[in-house]
């Protein structure tokens, strides 16, 4: 049956994101205690596929979406400090770990998963000697479970996935800082340099502010003198690195570590033993951070749906947000004269996920294109992405998209 039905593509208000007086644009870094509560329960979540299909054949129920990242105690201090509580990972929600006589070892799976993201991840943290992994994952419910003995592929949530395309200049610019921050060549340049990135962007018409915090290593900084002649260099480094970069603003202002103070010694500065707060400061959430494209803009359509670990195949609070995204970039790619567009895509419970009760694209066409011309082409795009929603979930339960 086809979704021709239930795919509306109209024209949008406005101008696009880029186009608009002010943008407002943030990234977590690999390091911030949001998105390593992402990364691990979608690493838990991606190696509980491969572990079902290895000994069943089949991608079970499981839902690994309610993590917690509970920060730990550090004692920092110029030269080197240390850990004085390991941070604990709290891995929730839901998984099956029996079937038709197969036993599952669901949690060794997590935390084995858990500790290999760590590791290839944050060069500082040791979880054996740093993370207090606590298992809290329970069977499913009956009526969930049930619904992945079912021959058609229903959705398991009434719920609403977005994407939007393409990324403006500002949104893309984030995305590379936090990429050049965290790159093993700038590691190289500036190992003082934590994995704990946050960069915040505001951007008034061609002006842009970029608020970035940096987790400093404490074994790397001597005294407080190094300190923030390591943190100007790091600053002129980036102000090198976007003037490299392609993009049209008249003015970029870089402000690093703000809460810093000289007057107050080693108490003014940002540093930490393991490179992330969340050693002694910040606990982290699934879903509190970046949105399944690496962002948060808050100037688009945003679902709060916490997409990391969430199961591949069914969940549609993960399948729709990701594909939602795919097809906005498809269609801007393939289908010319669309400037912007946003995908909703909502799904009904135990519905088929290829026929949701929505597709809904909203575009904006560019100067002199009507959107009649635009409606059959992005309308066989859409159908010609659901119709292999198959093939998707396969390569999302394989991890080839990442999703924070």
């Amino acid at each position: 049956m086809s979704a021709a039905g239930n795919i509306i593509v109209e024209r949008a208000g406005g101008a696009p994101a880029g186009a608009r007086r002010v943008e407002l644009v943030e990234r977590k870094g690999k390091g911030h205690p949001d998105t390593i509560c992402d990364s691990v329960m979608e690493a838990v979540c991606i190696s509980l596929c491969r572990e079902y299909l290895a000994l069943t054949g089949r991608i079970l129920h499981h839902n690994i979406d309610k993590g917690l990242l509970v920060a730990g105690r550090s004692a920092v201090k110029p030269g080197g400090g240390r850990i004085l509580e390991p941070m604990k990972i709290i891995f929730g929600d839901r998984a099956t770990f029996h079937y038709e006589g197969v036993q599952i070892p669901v949690a060794e799976i997590a935390e084995a998963a858990a500790s290999r993201w760590l590791k290839e991840n944050l060069r500082f943290v040791d979880p054996a000697r740093h993370i207090i992994f606590q298992n809290e994952i329970k069977p499913g419910s009956a009526e969930l479970t049930d619904l992945f003995s079912r021959t058609i592929v229903g959705a398991n949530d009434t719920s609403v996935g977005v994407g939007y395309a393409p990324l403006s200049t500002a949104e893309s610019l984030v995305l590379d800082i936090e990429h050049h921050l965290n790159s093993p060549a700038f590691k190289l340049a500036f190992p003082e340099t934590g994995e704990d990135v946050k960069v915040m962007a505001f951007r008034d018409h061609d002006s842009l502010t970029l608020t970035i915090a940096i987790a400093f290593v404490d074994r790397y900084i001597p005294d407080t003198a190094t300190y923030f002649r390591r943190k100007e260099a790091v600053r002129e480094a980036l102000l090198a690195f976007v003037s490299t970069e392609r993009h049209p603003f008249k003015k970029v202002t870089i402000e690093l570590n703000m809460l810093d103070d000289q007057t107050r010694g080693e108490g003014g500065i940002y540093l930490t033993v393991l490179g992330t707060s969340a050693e002694g400061a910040d606990g982290g959430e699934v879903g509190r951070g970046n949105r399944v494209n690496g962002l948060i803009a808050f100037q688009r359509p945003l679902s709060l749906e916490a997409a990391a670990g969430k199961n591949p195949v069914r969940h549609v609070g993960k399948i729709y947000n990701v594909l939602a995204h795919e097809t906005a970039t498809r269609i801007c790619g393939e289908v010319e004269g669309v400037a912007e567009v946003s995908l909703f895509l909502c799904s009904q419970i135990g519905q088929p996920i290829n026929r949701p009760l929505s597709a809904s694209a909203q575009i904006i066409p560019a100067d002199g294109v009507s959107i009649n011309d635009l409606r059959k082409p992005v309308t066989a795009i859409i159908e010609a992405e659901l119709a292999d929603i198959g093939h998707f979930t396969e390569r999302l339960a394989r991890g080839e998209f990442s999703i924070c």
